[in-house]
């Protein structure tokens, strides 16, 4: 495989890992704690939620012809905590995953040095990808924490288990060195 799809499988899989994380989080939760704010200055799980998917639609909508902070996305109201029902996070959830998985299915390798555009500034195909690689997780990273708040000692761990890495170590150390990305077990141990 060339590195350039190589890099693009890799993107995918890291993408649906940490889609699976939110997931794996949002699963463990009574539906009113996704609405959950500590104080005035902190978003709920489904505000954060909200976030994200606004800045897939927008970022992921025709991905290689249009700015990527499009004309229609009202950002501020994306902080708004409006949504009624756990349903309700879970289809804006999705409806923001399933405009970036499609939008890097339709890529090729060819296009990862074409140069897209983020308000006006212009990001190598890859940069845009790297972009909100690292901005997705931030934020799946800050429901997983809130998760983890709110269900305390509840909570089932989406990661190796705390006094459980000499354990974990040792599994991966007894196998033979291979070359694979480190989503594929994950992948299969969040299903």
């Amino acid at each position: 495989m060339k590195a350039d799809e190589s890099y693009l499988e890799s993107v995918k899989k890291q993408f649906l890992y940490y889609k699976m994380l939110g997931e794996k989080a949002i699963d463990q939760l009574e539906p009113t704690q996704l609405f959950v704010s500590f104080n005035d200055d902190t978003n709920s799980i489904a505000t954060i939620i909200k976030h994200i998917s606004g800045n897939m639609l927008s970022r992921w909508t025709d991905f290689l012809t249009s700015d990527g902070e499009k004309e229609w996305r009202n950002r501020d109201a994306e902080f708004e905590n409006d949504l009624q029902s756990k349903e309700e996070v879970l289809e804006i959830w999705n409806k923001g995953w399933d405009c970036l998985e499609n939008a890097l299915e339709s890529l090729k390798p060819e296009h990862l040095s074409d140069i897209i555009y983020i308000r006006n500034e212009g990001h190598t195909v890859i940069e845009a990808i790297n972009r909100q690689l690292a901005h997705y997780p931030y934020h799946v990273g800050q429901i997983v924490f809130y998760a983890k708040q709110l269900k305390n000692s509840e909570w089932t761990s989406l990661s190796i288990p705390k006094n459980k890495s000499g354990n974990y170590n040792a599994e991966k150390f007894a196998k033979e060195k291979e070359i694979k990305n480190f989503t594929d077990d994950e992948l299969k141990r969040l299903k």
